[in-house]
C-alpha cells in the first residue's frame, strides 16, 4: 500500500489495517501516543500499562498470522514469570493456532510463560484453561468459618515423577486477579 506525499496513512486507513479488537483505538496503539479518550481509560485503571504493552505486541503479529485479526483482546495479567492473556469467547483456538508460534513469539518478547484465558466463561472452563494441559478431576467450594470461600481444584498428573508445566503459585495469583478466586490446588495420581 503506497501513501504518496505522506509519512503515515490517514486515520481511516489505520482503522482498516488493524483488526485486533481492543478497548483502545487502533491509532493510539500504532502511534504510541494516546488520544484523550484512551488516556482517560489508562488513568482510570480500565486499561493497564501491561494491556498496552501486549496489545502493541499483538499488532505486528497479525500481519504474519491473519487469524489474529479476529481476536478480541480483553486484557493481560501477570504473576511471577507467567503472563495470562484474556481473549474473547472462541478466540483461544485462534491465538493458540499456527503450531503455537504466536504464543512462542509473545513469550520471547516478554520473557514470560504465556497462558491464554477466555473471557466470559464459567469457572470450570476458566480453570481448565488456566491449568491446561493437566486435566481437572474435581472442583469444590470450601466455606471457611470467617465467611470467605476457597475453590479446591484437584488436578490429575500425567506421571507421578513428571515436573509441572506451570508455576502453581503464579496461577493461583492470576485466578485471584482475574476472578477474585482463592484457589487450593491438590493433585491426584
Amino acid at each position: 500500500m503506497c501513501f504518496q506525499g505522506s509519512a503515515a496513512p490517514p486515520l481511516f486507513v489505520w482503522r482498516a489495517l488493524l483488526k485486533v479488537k481492543t478497548v483502545l483505538c487502533s491509532f493510539c496503539l500504532k502511534s504510541g501516543i494516546l488520544c484523550p479518550k484512551c488516556s482517560a481509560r489508562v488513568k482510570s485503571g480500565e486499561i493497564t500499562e501491561l494491556d498496552l504493552k501486549i496489545a502493541r505486541l499483538l499488532l505486528p503479529l497479525e500481519e504474519k498470522y491473519p487469524a489474529l485479526q479476529n481476536v478480541h483482546f480483553h486484557g493481560a495479567v501477570e504473576a511471577d514469570n507467567t503472563l495470562a492473556i484474556i481473549v474473547g469467547p472462541g478466540d483461544v483456538a485462534r491465538i493458540l493456532g499456527y503450531g503455537g508460534k504466536i504464543i512462542k513469539a509473545l513469550s520471547e518478547e516478554t520473557g514470560k510463560n504465556i497462558r491464554v484465558l477466555e473471557h466470559g466463561v464459567d469457572n470450570r472452563k476458566f480453570l481448565e484453561d488456566l491449568f491446561a494441559p493437566l486435566s481437572i478431576v474435581t472442583i469444590n467450594t470450601i466455606w471457611l468459618p470467617d465467611g470467605t470461600t476457597e475453590t479446591r481444584v484437584i488436578l490429575r498428573r500425567r506421571r507421578r515423577d513428571s515436573r509441572l508445566p506451570f508455576n502453581v503459585k503464579a496461577l493461583k495469583e492470576i485466578a485471584r486477579k482475574v476472578r477474585n478466586m482463592t484457589l487450593r490446588v491438590e493433585f491426584a495420581d
